[in-house]
């Protein structure tokens, strides 16, 4: 699989479907610039709206092995760049340890005998023992890939601001063995569901796409691509249901995946069209807070209704 650039926003778009992601106009246009410019994209929008998967079509569309680092709170720099493994090195000097006690051998002090051990350094902190963490190895990739950086907004403002150091300069800095430059430049996605404001520096760094719930035209698509064996009328109730869902005030909206779920297991249970009782059997596929559902089976007579 090779590194395939995107030639226009057509090309992006059409490559984007034949790996099984319907993108809207904007979505073509920003996988392109990002592509050619070699510039991050900031994606931002509520959960379960194909964030993540636009990074997973976008590694597949262009050839690219996809990396990802999920954001959390407390995430560090060692956890996201690189660890040494200490149990090799270990190992190693177990191994070694003839070869280090003829090192010793004829010391006159003990820090002639550091000094001797210190310029050695490099044996045991060379990339021999480097373990590396998603960012490094994106980097350091034989392979061009894609970095998906996922939920930026769960990290800490002093994650956000190293990883505009790398993405600036597409380098690390490894102090035992200097400056690592990209062998490829990586292809970055920034996902964010909102949970706090990011720095003007990132979003000045990144190219920026809004994604929010489809439109029904084009959930129902998404459903047909992914479900071509389901009845016409089956996906169009479930789809209509789920946005009707989406204008009650819950405290987690139906995603994407979760309006597939709930398409897949109505076709189990042979259900041709999406019936009130249907609805209040099978709501927890798709709210996953009993409120949610409370609220929901309070307006079971609208999420059925025919459109008019």
């Amino acid at each position: 699989m090779g590194d395939l650039t995107f030639q226009s926003v057509d090309d992006a778009g059409t490559r984007l479907e034949q790996v099984g992601y319907l993108p809207s106009r904007a979505i073509s246009t920003v996988a392109f610039l990002l592509d050619r410019l070699e510039k991050p994209v900031l994606i931002e929008g509520p959960a379960g709206v194909g964030k993540t998967e636009f990074a997973r079509a976008l590694s597949q569309a262009l050839g690219r092995e996809l990396v990802r680092l999920q954001c959390y709170e407390g995430l560090d720099e060692t956890k996201a760049l690189y660890e040494w493994e200490y149990a090799k090195q270990l190992l190693y000097t177990q191994l070694l340890k003839d070869k280090i006690g003829e090192l010793m051998t004829g010391a006159g002090s003990l820090k002639e005998a550091a000094d001797r051990v210190a310029a050695s350094d490099s044996v045991f902190f060379s990339e021999r023992f480097l373990l590396p963490r998603p960012i490094l190895r994106s980097l350091t990739s034989e392979r061009p890939c894609v970095l998906l950086v996922d939920e930026i907004d769960k990290s800490d403002p002093e994650f956000e601001a190293f990883l505009l150091e790398v993405l600036a300069d597409n380098a690390v800095t490894v102090p035992e063995l200097g400056t690592i430059k990209a062998k490829h430049v990586p292809r970055v996605v920034l996902t964010s569901n909102n949970a706090r404001e990011l720095s003007d520096a990132l979003k000045r760094r990144c190219l920026h796409l809004a994604i929010d719930y489809p439109t029904k035209e084009r959930e129902l698509a998404i459903v047909r691509r992914r479900l071509p064996g389901i009845s016409e009328k089956l996906a169009v109730s479930v789809v209509t249901a789920v946005s009707r869902l989406r204008k009650l005030e819950l405290k987690k909206a139906p995603s994407i995946s979760e309006t597939l779920d709930w398409v897949q297991a109505l076709a189990l249970l042979n259900a041709d069209v999406l019936s009130g009782e249907l609805v209040a059997q099978t709501l927890n596929l798709v709210l996953k807070h009993e409120t949610d559902v409370d609220k929901a089976k309070a307006n079971l007579p609208s999420l059925t209704a025919p459109e008019s």
